[in-house]
């Protein structure tokens, strides 16, 4: 054989490994459908999927994400199972849920836990929030890309002023079926009932539920002004907002699509939590509109104090104080 043969042999060899390595390339695509409760007109709705975009312009379409909203999908808890075996599925969630698996971590859905956006992006960095976030992963197969997601503060919506925890005696409110949320209203003074998101409206009109704990932003979409009359501001909870994968999809992306996801994740929380802040005082402005009473005079005091209750109750006020300790909270 000759030089030019060899050489040509080569050439031809080196293409085919080439090709070989591009094609190989051109299928590691991946999707992701992200599931929520909340409808199309919701400020997280557009958030999610600016993210989607995100993500999928970084990874050059390699990592796709399918945006569905009023939780087309399925329910959370049935979305949160189907991702615990590895679904290539994601779901808008909250502590409180994956407080089923690691009890500390339902603290951050706790009475005034937070109550700022920088004291939510402390705790994403506290060795105690990292330590808890690497169980779900080893331990339950949910991957918490980030956090910082917060929707603002939830509020009691009813059909009379609350103004201390007393004024709740006796009124059944509609809370998520996690034990955080449940015993969090418990311990504030009304009588906790759990629903499905979707349910609430119908439910207020059948009288199955005397209110709801939201936030603002959640009313005009569910149109609740229509079937309720007043709002106190207790801003009881801060909701922030978990954003979970199955951790073994996440370990099947390639490292640079991981970190595409975290970060845009994390950009697009951001923004769409000082959106959802600035956005509040329109939306307030509107119920007034609409003939909602707000009453915004309510002894917080009074609710701080028993909100802790709930805490106790769980057995989680040691991880309460070994968090507010980590970001400095007092």
């Amino acid at each position: 054989m000759t030089g030019f043969s060899r050489n040509w042999l080569s050439i031809c060899a080196a293409i085919g490994v080439a090709l070989g390595a591009s094609a190989a390339q051109a299928q590691e695509k991946f999707t992701l459908r992200f599931n929520h409760v909340l409808g199309p007109k919701e400020p997280f709705h557009q958030g999610f999927v600016e993210w989607a975009k995100a993500v999928e312009a970084r990874t050059k379409g390699g990592l796709k994400m399918d945006v569905f909203h009023s939780a087309q999908l399925g329910v959370e808890e049935d979305i949160i199972e189907q991702i615990r075996q590895g679904a290539n599925i994601g779901q808008n969630t909250d502590s409180a849920r994956l407080g089923n698996y690691v009890p500390g971590i339902a603290v951050v859905n706790g009475p005034y836990f937070v109550e700022t956006l920088d004291e939510v992006a402390a705790i994403a960095k506290a060795p105690t929030m990292v330590k808890w976030q690497d169980e779900l992963a080893a331990k339950h197969g949910l991957k918490v890309v980030c956090f910082d997601w917060v929707q603002g503060y939830r509020h009691f919506f009813t059909n009379k002023p609350v103004r201390n925890p007393q004024d709740l005696a006796g009124l059944r409110i509609r809370t998520p079926p996690a034990p955080i949320w449940q015993q969090s209203i418990k311990a504030l003074g009304a009588a906790p009932v759990a629903m499905a998101f979707g349910e609430m409206y119908p439910g207020l009109q059948q009288k199955a539920i005397d209110g709801v704990e939201l936030v603002y932003n959640n009313i005009p979409g569910g149109r609740f002004y229509e079937v309720l009359s007043h709002v106190s501001e207790t801003a009881h909870i801060m909701l922030v907002n978990f954003q979970v994968i199955s951790s073994k999809f996440y370990d099947s992306l390639p490292k640079e699509y991981q970190t595409a996801l975290v970060e845009e994740c994390q950009k697009a929380g951001r923004a769409t939590s000082e959106q959802i802040m600035a956005l509040e005082q329109k939306v307030k402005a509107d119920l007034i509109k609409r003939g909602m009473t707000v009453t915004d005079n309510v002894d917080k005091a009074a609710f701080r104090k028993a909100g802790d209750a709930a805490y106790d109750v769980l057995n989680i006020g040691d991880a309460k104080r070994a968090l507010h300790k980590e970001i400095g909270k007092q």
